[in-house]
């Protein structure tokens, strides 16, 4: 390796710089710093970091310093191909020393009049998150020492880089979650709602939901959901799902035809999704729900003076990768007057150091009283406890009113 005698001085810049960046977690303005402090510390007349981006598998360019206009021109490149797509596909350092059409895909770069390119991986754990690159305008020989220190500066940018996305992703994803929860259950006379939405400790926030809506004819909505995964992309497709199963549940009165139609869209639009999501129309007038289960685990009943039992219904298969292939079917509840039944997710039950059964059981228990805000609590202390669940948990309580005491 070329000896650099001023290697550990630049390390020491670099630590500095690097140090206080990752305490900022402002993404531009490391970035800003970072490749500032990149054409200072190796005397080059240009810097650019390209994030990949899983979904495409392209390299976008995200901030540079001597050639904004890779970034304002919102240049891509594939990984794989090209300058920069070699270094992300081999995840290598890669030198050209002859910048042409030939050897370099962006034409800013030659045009520029750039002579030689230095790119090193940005990686973490082996995990592609982008590109760094420098260029020089004036020929020249890039050291082992250059590159062992170029690389030095893109493991810990790629650091700042993950944790400043992971960061926003929850960020944006509590946002979204707390929007599409409802913000207030309905109030309707001669029923009472109450519900929970705990994020899981391991997964941040995810893909569960419950909703409540009315609909023409004096009918109510009731949905519980959990989209598989977790995250923004979870919550995102969870948002789709949720506006999905509103709109056709203004065409159909049968909550099984509203989800055939949902797992259609599923299907078709969302690829590689998988949801279980229990809908529930009840007639207002009689208190009689109409329930249709996609892989969801059945609702528990408890009337006014009785224990609380789980609903025997039929269980079709989970929304996406078309696994119905007939029509979905529902059954029969009657809310007895006093009565009360709880939607839950899994998240609710189930634990590493207990089976399925034992946590339903533990669900049947915990419900003794009729009080939905009362019963919440009850589940909630009883299944999760002081231990803080791994999993998302929903949990949706609807009471008919008392007739001994109707408030």
């Amino acid at each position: 390796m070329t000896e650099d005698p001023n290697l550990e001085e630049r390390l020491k810049v670099l630590e500095a710089v690097t140090d206080t960046a990752l305490a900022r977690l402002d993404l531009d303005k490391i970035l800003a710093t970072l490749l500032d402090q990149v054409c200072e510390q190796f005397q080059v007349d240009t810097a650019a970091v390209l994030l990949h981006d899983p979904a495409s598998n392209h390299l976008v360019a995200t901030a540079a310093a001597g050639i904004k206009e890779e970034v304002w021109q919102g240049f891509r490149v594939p990984v794989g191909e090209g300058f920069a797509g070699k270094v992300a596909g081999r995840k290598q350092p890669v030198i050209v020393n002859r910048v042409d059409e030939t050897t370099v895909i962006n034409p800013l770069l030659w045009q520029k009049g750039i002579r030689v390119l230095l790119g090193v991986p940005m990686l973490v754990h082996d995990e592609l998150v982008g590109v760094l690159h420098t260029g020089s305008l004036t020929p020249r020989q890039f050291t082992d020492a250059d590159i062992e220190l170029l690389q030095l500066f893109a493991d810990r940018l790629s650091l700042a880089v993950k944790v400043h996305k992971s960061s926003a992703e929850h960020a944006a994803t509590a946002v979204l979650q707390r929007s599409l929860l409802p913000g207030h259950l309905p109030a309707i006379r001669g029923l009472e709602f109450a519900g929970r939405y705990v994020p899981g400790t391991g997964t941040g926030v995810g893909g569960d939901w419950y909703d409540v809506f009315n609909l023409p004819g004096d009918r109510l909505g009731i949905v519980i959901g959990d989209v598989a995964g977790n995250g923004l992309n979870a919550a995102v497709v969870m948002g789709r799902l949720r506006s999905a199963l509103r709109a056709y549940a203004l065409d159909s009165t049968d909550p099984g035809a509203v989800l055939s139609k949902l797992d259609r869209k599923a299907t078709h639009f969302e690829h590689g999704v998988m949801a279980t999501v229990g809908y529930a129309v009840m007639d207002l007038p009689q208190q009689r729900l109409r329930i249709s289960l996609a892989g969801h685990l059945p609702p528990v009943l408890k009337g006014l003076d009785q224990l609380a039992e789980f609903v025997e219904l039929p269980v079709d298969p989970p929304i996406g990768f078309g696994l119905a292939t007939a029509h979905r079917r529902s059954g029969v509840v009657d809310l007895p007057p006093g009565g009360l039944i709880a939607f839950y997710t899994d998240g609710l039950i189930e634990r590493r150091d207990r089976s399925l059964d034992e946590g339903m059981a533990l669900l049947r228990e915990a419900i003794t009283t009729n009080a939905p805000g009362v019963v919440c609590a009850q589940v909630m202390a009883a299944l999760v406890g002081r231990q803080p669940a791994p999993d998302d948990i929903a949990l949706l309580v609807v009471s008919s009113r008392n007739p001994r005491n109707p408030r």
